[in-house]
């Protein structure tokens, strides 16, 4: 159960973190001076600050300022995403940067907005090339999700240390073996390395298509579907 859930929260947080990341990298490519502002902030604070700090604002902060309590599940899938968002949003910073900016000029020449330039062009040529380091943040995810240990009994983690507390208390001695810790926790870092080894080799497969593919940066052609702007 515990191992769903980790994969629960690492799917719900690289969806949630992916629309983030996307959202906040335009916003600090646009040309309003204080959305790109607020959107450095974001990325430094976030990026700056341990995650376990930020899960502990989540889940314990948060609750004593709205006055309501938040579910540990929410609450991991929470800080998992916007911890997530923002390092998404220096990696297509970074991919939009890549691509050349003769195809933002030959977007606009052709009677397209800005945002119909980056969403038809600049975009789908800049996924393309950070799709293996996306994968990699998938897997740096599926680790963080152990920090949801500290502050509830959900994730994989949290459900080892659970059944560790219990074998002391069935062992009448208040204490746990040493061989049960290597067990569980052996047990539990298998789990682990079979769902990242998984994505590794994902990750190398997807690198090797796109090096036998080669990245080429296709001339700016008007989408069918997209109207000159007025």
């Amino acid at each position: 159960a515990g191992a769903g859930i980790t994969v629960e929260i690492t799917a719900a947080s690289v969806g949630l973190g992916l629309a983030i990341g996307v959202i906040v990298s335009l916003i600090r490519l646009c040309g309003i001076r204080a959305l790109r502002i607020l959107g450095d902030i974001y990325v430094t604070f976030l990026r700056g600050t341990p995650l376990l700090v930020q899960i502990f604002l989540v889940y314990f902060a948060l609750p004593a300022l709205i006055h309501h309590r938040v579910d540990a599940y929410v609450a991991a899938i929470s800080a998992c995403s916007i911890n997530s968002g923002a390092y998404v949003a220096e990696i297509f910073r970074g991919g939009i940067e890549s691509i050349d900016k003769g195809q933002m000029e030959a977007g606009r020449s052709l009677g397209m907005t800005w945002w119909q330039t980056m969403r038809h062009i600049i975009l789908p040529q800049a996924f393309r090339k950070i799709v293996p380091t996306l994968m990699s943040q998938v897997i740096t995810i599926i680790k963080d999700t152990s920090f949801m240990a500290n502050v509830a009994t959900i994730e994989l983690m949290a459900r080892v240390n659970k059944v560790l507390s219990g074998a002391a208390l069935y062992n009448g001695t208040g204490t746990i073996n040493v061989s049960d810790v290597f067990v569980l926790f052996g047990f539990a870092a298998l789990v682990y390395f079979v769902i990242n080894y998984t994505l590794s080799c994902a990750v190398r497969h997807v690198q090797a298509g796109l090096e036998r593919e080669g990245v080429t940066e296709p001339v700016a052609e008007m989408p069918a579907n997209v109207e000159m702007a007025k």
